[in-house]
């Protein structure tokens, strides 16, 4: 790392540690994924293809009670040569965002956005090996090995490939942080097929995930399996509805009742709805799945919001200049309680 990186990092956590809010470091994760830094092509331009979160926006979401942030980024944008030297600038980047996070209370998940693909090949093929994730891993995590304000999401949403070949790959990766880095952090590990809670027992990429993911091994012994669910038609995200609401709160449930079953635990990383009635009582409904459910579930991460995310995405909650989206009502019981059952996660030991 170059001497002036290493300079802004250390007076950010100076800042950090004199403004930081106090915060239990084992309340489960209430947070909101602030998107961003994930958009643009390969070799896109920061400020005009893709940015990272503004200090406003990570204000507004502390201030409503949001305790942790998802924060997504392209790996091609970090690490433009596999198995090279991260790009120092985007590299100053993201750790100034983390260190800003930090400094409003709360955590962030990293997250790369790649979907198990880097230049739209897939991860564990000739063109990326399974040793390209584990190298991209082995240097992020050393940046925050043993850091208990930073997570370490493996991937978002592998899809349309084997599963036995991302479990092959999220193995390399959890080697890598554990051996290499040195890292304990908390590990979430996804499914393919979107990792969706819907989909975790159906055999669409080979053995269903809560077969496959069975020989998924941490010698540090320290993750959760994270799925996504949607409530419109197909669950994607995609319809701006919530058709289907019923059937993803039951699919919640139905993951809770195989993380029980199996001893695992879970992390709900992507869910949302637009902004009618209906859906937003919904969305409370699944939040309530998981609150009621601690001793499992590590927390929850709403998905959208972000500077650049046009007013007319459905489930955008950045706020307007008319204030909050109606969204925010079915996550508000969950941010404001500070009883003491309230702010305790048995999950992550507290």
């Amino acid at each position: 790392m170059k001497v002036h990186l290493a300079r802004l990092l250390a007076s950010l956590a100076i800042l950090g540690m004199a403004t930081q809010p106090t915060l239990s470091a084992t309340a489960c994760f209430r947070g909101i994924n602030i998107s961003g830094a994930e958009f643009g092509a390969v070799g896109g331009k920061f400020g005009k293809d893709y940015i990272w979160p503004s200090t406003e926006t990570l204000d507004y979401f502390a201030g409503k009670g949001f305790n942790t942030v998802r924060l997504p980024f392209r790996w091609e944008h970090l690490q433009p040569r596999l198995m090279k030297d991260f790009d120092e600038a985007e590299l100053s980047r993201l750790m100034e965002t983390v260190e800003l996070i930090r400094a409003r209370g709360m955590k962030t998940i990293l997250n790369p956005h790649n979907y198990a693909r880097y230049n739209d090949k897939i991860v564990g093929s000739k063109a990326v090996p399974n040793e390209a994730l584990a190298d991209f891993w082995a240097r992020l995590a050393k940046l925050y090995a043993n850091d208990d304000k930073v997570v370490f999401g493996l991937m978002n949403e592998p899809n349309t490939m084997p599963v036995a070949q991302w479990v092959a790959a999220a193995n390399a990766a959890t080697e890598a942080i554990r051996n290499k880095a040195g890292a304990n952090n908390l590990i979430l590990v996804p499914g393919t097929a979107w990792t969706g809670a819907h989909s975790w027992m159906k055999p669409i990429d080979g053995e269903p995930n809560g077969v496959a993911l069975q020989k998924y091994r941490d010698p540090g012994n320290n993750f959760a399996f994270e799925v996504h669910q949607y409530f419109d038609d197909d669950f994607s995200g995609t319809k701006g509805n919530c058709s289907r609401a019923t059937d993803a709160v039951t699919a919640v449930q139905s993951f809770t009742d195989w993380l029980k079953s199996t001893g695992n635990r879970g992390m709900l990383g992507e869910f949302g709805v637009p902004n009618d009635v209906t859906c937003v009582e919904g969305l409370k409904a699944m939040v309530d799945v998981v609150e009621r459910n601690k001793d499992v579930w590590t927390g929850w991460t709403y998905w959208v919001a972000g500077d650049w995310w046009s007013p007319d995405e459905p489930l955008n909650i950045q706020p307007t200049k008319d204030g909050d989206r109606p969204q925010l009502q079915g996550l508000l019981p969950a941010l404001r309680d500070f009883s003491a059952e309230g702010t305790k996660c048995p999950s992550l030991g507290g």
